[in-house]
């Protein structure tokens, strides 16, 4: 099992900003849900209270930004990009 925090085996919730990059950038849920499956590492964001999450998705690295809600025990998925 990987050395990820507590609360990574939460259930995700979906801001708007995630969905509308989801159309733009060619990737779902379930393609998501796959990257983080398969996550690399996790590392604190420079945005305070956020994750960022290495992963590959199509044979290229992306991140996954994520904001754990402590009071909800749920992950926010705040968006995810491929890594230039």
């Amino acid at each position: 099992m990987k050395n990820f925090p507590d609360w990574w085996s939460w259930e995700l919730q979906f801001c708007d900003h995630v969905l509308l990059r989801m159309s733009q950038r060619n990737f779902n849920e379930a393609d998501l849900r796959a990257m983080l499956e398969d996550a690399t590492t996790i590392t604190p964001d420079p945005d305070p209270g956020r994750w960022r999450v290495t992963a590959q998705f199509r044979g290229t690295p992306w991140a996954v930004i994520l904001e754990p809600d402590l009071d909800e025990n749920i992950i926010v998925v705040i968006t995810a990009f491929e890594i230039d």
